[in-house]
């Protein structure tokens, strides 16, 4: 009865084993199944991609194949764009024209007073750097709607020097482009002594 029992024992032993492997087993055939699943789903997507990509390419390819457009111009299609191009430069020459015009009538009309187009010698009271001595330049009060740009480009017009908005800073330290008070009068440097 002993050895009955301890086979049974065995056996009874061996097939809850073999359930527990049977189960662990089953989850990993599950999650093989799974993942294999998840590679056929990419590799259809992949094989999409590839099909666009080949059809993308044979689109280029035939593009290529083509012959070429007419893509030279005629005579007449560089004569109308030489028109066009002296008509542009006659509109910019006139908007030119315009502006110094209204340069010169803010000039007359206090915009930029006759006095500042009097070469000033700065002394050492006024707020302009020091270092080389006086400078010879113009006094100009900021008017309404100014900016150093504009200022800059009225004298440049009106003196025929060059002159920019960053020499104007440079001779006014502590000067604000950004925000320019009206009223306040700030120094012109002139042209340069040679």
């Amino acid at each position: 009865m002993r050895k009955i029992s301890f086979w049974l024992f065995i056996f009874a032993f061996t097939a809850s084993l073999a359930r527990g492997q049977d189960a662990a087993t089953q989850q990993l055939i599950d999650e093989i199944n799974g993942r294999i699943q998840n590679l056929t789903e990419m590799q259809a997507t992949q094989g999409r991609k590839i099909a666009d990509l080949e059809k993308q390419i044979s689109d280029l390819s035939d593009k290529l194949n083509q012959p070429a457009a007419n893509n030279s111009a005629s005579a007449d299609d560089l004569k109308k764009l030489a028109e066009q191009v002296r008509d542009l430069a006659k509109k910019q020459q006139d908007d030119n024209d315009l502006i110094v015009k209204e340069l010169e009538k803010l000039g007359k009309g206090g915009g930029i007073s006759t006095t500042s187009h009097k070469p000033a010698t700065v002394s050492t009271e006024n707020p302009t750097p020091t270092a080389g001595g006086p400078q010879k330049g113009y006094y100009y009060t900021i008017q309404e709607k100014d900016t150093l740009i504009a200022i800059a480009k009225a004298y440049s017009t009106e003196l025929k020097i060059k002159l920019t908005a960053d020499q104007i800073v440079a001779a006014n330290p502590g000067l604000n482009p950004k925000s320019l008070i009206v009223g306040k009068k700030i120094f012109i440097p002139g042209p340069s002594a040679k």
